[in-house]
This record gives structure tokens, C-alpha cells and sequence, in this order.
């Protein structure tokens, strides 16, 4: 760990930090001190090397200590930092929300091509964790009304605070188990990212996700399938007869057993949604 000295420039830190994360066996190891620094200094990686030769004082040490520390315990850094991106905006995280990911993006811009003709849709976010998804989609599609729920009650609470940091007016938060409940009301769109790795699969996940990101928000403990089961049932209750539903799947076999599930219960109007890699994200079905 740092050791006491009387100065630690910025060049110094990054030389010390690349040969301690490459002895504990990570395999980006420069890049996982350049992240801590760039966070720490609130810089960009140009940044760094322009200003190498600056000190780092001891308050912001102490800081990187610590978080050192957690991040060679594989904690995701974005836990570390208490934030991550999504569709070009920042989002607060713990480890009660699911870190959003990338390859989600590609559902909110097929949300926005399926509401282009919608004066002021109603969306229902179910899973919402960070509020990342309906959030984005209220900020989007400024006539929206968003419904986002959530059965994490510490969930909602992250969720609630980054609507409130975006001044968002046209979502609503509700707690509730959709695999047991209903909603009352008819969505022009239902939207999700579910639990669908299966209780096999958990096991095999990165250190980073297993033992940090939320079990309840990453597997259903069981084949993957058990909330697309749910679907099935719920949403010729809670979506419009023109509406469409965009729900994540896992990649390969995944999908296909997706696809499956839905159409051996009527539901044909159904295509697979590709993410920028060619490999299949999401499940679009239109209610037609």
C-alpha cells in the first residue's frame, strides 16, 4: 500500500499504482490507477501526464488508500466512486442498484424510435434499480409520463435521488413485487432490464459482479426465465393495444429461449434487437 514519503506527485503514484495492481493480478493494471486518479483529481487521462510533475496532498492520499484497498478486493469502481454513465448522464450507485451498462443504451434508443408518433406516452420502467432506463427515457421524451417500480425499497431511494438531480417532473416511483402484483393502469410502452442469469451461469460471473452488484437484480436463482414467465401473463394486462414492450435478454442461447417463451403463448409479434457488438440485447414485442 502507499507508504509515507514526503512527496507523491502524480507520475510517481501512477508507476507505484501500475506495479501494486499488476502484483494482485489485474490485467489492466496502469488503467486501474489512471481511473482512481482521474476520479480522485476530477481530471481527464490527458490530464495526468500533462500535469505529472503536481503534488498530491495527504487528504486525497488518504482517499486513494482507501479506495486501493477496495478495489483490489474487486469492488466495481464505479461502487468505489458512487457514480456511473448512462446515455451521457451521471447516475449515483451503490451496491443496492445493478451498475447500468452500455449495451442497455440500445433499448432506450429503441424506445425513442417506437414513441416517435406517441404526442405524450406513458412508459412503465419495471426493475427500475438506479432509475438509469425511466429516467432517461422522462429526460428524452419530454411529454412522457413515467412510472418506474422497483421491490428494493434502498433501490427506489437511489433512484428517487437521481430524478432529483435531474429535476425530473414526469416520473413516479412505486414499490411493488411484479412477480406477485399487478399495476392498475396500461402502458404505451413497458420497458426492462430483469434478472436472467440463471442460477448456473451466476456462479461463473466476474468477481466484480458475483460478489458486489445486487443478486436479486442479476439472477432469478433459478433458469433465467422466471420474470419473461411472468410477462407473459402480465402484459395483456398493463399494455395498450398498440403499445410495444422492450425487455434485455441474455446473449446466445439466452435469447433464444426468450423468443420461446413468448411465442409459445400467442405472442409472434416479436424480433430480436442487436446491440453495437451483434449480439442479441433485447426483445422488442409490438401488442398490434
Amino acid at each position: 500500500m502507499i507508504k509515507s514519503k514526503n512527496i507523491w506527485r502524480i507520475i510517481d503514484l501512477i508507476k507505484w499504482g501500475e506495479t501494486y495492481f499488476r502484483d494482485k493480478n489485474f490485467d489492466n493494471a496502469r488503467l486501474e490507477i489512471e481511473w482512481l486518479l482521474q476520479e480522485l483529481l476530477d481530471f481527464k487521462k490527458i490530464d495526468l501526464y500533462l500535469k505529472f510533475e503536481e503534488e498530491v496532498h495527504s487528504e486525497k492520499l488518504f482517499i486513494l488508500k482507501s479506495w486501493i484497498k477496495r478495489r483490489v478486493s474487486r469492488e466495481p469502481l464505479q461502487y468505489i466512486t458512487g457514480k456511473a454513465d448512462f446515455y451521457g448522464r451521471t447516475y449515483h450507485v451503490n451496491n443496492k442498484v445493478l451498475i447500468p451498462r452500455p449495451e442497455t443504451e440500445i433499448l432506450i434508443d429503441a424506445a425513442i424510435h417506437n414513441l416517435f408518433k406517441k404526442k405524450s406516452p406513458f412508459i412503465i420502467d419495471i426493475g427500475t434499480g438506479s432509475g438509469c432506463i425511466g429516467i432517461t427515457l422522462a429526460m428524452e421524451i419530454k411529454k412522457s409520463k413515467v412510472l418506474s417500480i422497483d421491490i428494493s425499497k434502498d433501490a427506489l431511494l437511489i433512484a428517487k435521488k437521481n430524478a432529483e438531480k435531474y429535476n425530473i417532473k414526469n416520473i413516479k416511483f412505486l414499490e411493488i413485487d411484479i412477480l406477485t402484483n399487478d399495476i392498475n393502469e396500461k402502458a404505451d410502452l413497458i420497458i426492462s432490464n430483469p434478472p436472467y442469469v440463471s442460477k448456473n451461469e451466476f456462479s461463473f460471473l466476474m468477481p466484480e459482479v458475483k460478489n458486489h452488484e445486487p443478486k436479486t437484480s442479476l439472477t432469478d436463482n433459478k433458469d433465467g426465465l422466471t420474470f419473461y414467465e411472468r410477462f407473459v401473463s402480465l402484459f395483456p394486462k398493463i399494455l395498450k393495444n398498440d403499445g410495444c414492450a422492450i425487455i434485455e435478454v441474455g446473449r446466445e442461447e439466452h435469447s433464444i429461449r426468450v423468443l420461446e417463451v413468448f411465442k409459445k403463448n400467442g405472442m409472434n409479434n416479436i424480433k430480436i434487437i442487436k446491440d453495437l457488438n451483434n449480439d442479441n440485447r433485447a426483445v422488442i414485442i409490438h401488442n398490434l
